[in-house]
């Protein structure tokens, strides 16, 4: 996505809830973290992060809570189109009936509306930083599509619970690699 470039970013998956846990699709339900994804969560209050950053989060609660408990005492701006993708009558499901991404599924978002609403809130979000790294607490599939929108060829593998991501801009393209602050 070209209104992308020149914009490092760093996402993170929200900490482990109990749809990971069990294999469920969780796409849009409101899911708790689990006892663990909370541990991960505040696990992150230990890094050095730089003071010059910007807090996004999706408005669902288990990307919410995360974010409060990896940045207490910080007030991030919600951002709906953050969201995990909308999978329609497979949310609540088997991870194993996950259709492929290409398909939409029935009542729920097309995969290319999906990557436009995920572009739209990242370009948001780079902006609203005014120069600064944001830093959004998000989903799995989130990442899977920045790495689209990035210029990878593949969405590549399940994003981790709470390990932040960094997508650094290198002057022609995005590289992803872990986040270290």
């Amino acid at each position: 996505m070209d209104t992308l470039k020149h914009h490092s970013f760093c996402l993170i998956r929200h900490g482990e809830t109990v749809a990971n846990r069990d294999g469920i699709i969780a796409g849009r339900l409101d899911v708790a973290l689990t006892d663990f994804g909370r541990d991960q969560a505040r696990a992150l209050q230990r890094s050095d992060w730089p003071e010059s950053m910007s807090l996004f989060c999706s408005p669902k609660e288990r990307a919410k809570e995360s974010c409060l408990l990896a940045f207490p005492g910080k007030d991030p701006e919600l951002v709906a189109g953050l969201v995990e993708r909308d999978w329609g009558i497979f949310e609540g499901r088997p991870l194993a009936e996950l259709p492929t991404r290409e398909l939409q599924p029935e009542a729920g978002e097309a995969w290319q509306d999906f990557l436009d609403r995920v572009g739209n809130a990242l370009v948001y979000c780079c902006a609203a930083a005014d120069g600064a790294i944001p830093i959004m607490v998000c989903h799995s599939g989130v990442v899977r599509a920045a790495r689209i929108l990035t210029g990878q060829p593949t969405v590549g593998s399940r994003a981790p619970n709470a390990k932040p991501i960094l997508f650094r801009w290198t002057g022609d393209h995005h590289a992803e690699e872990s986040f270290h602050p």
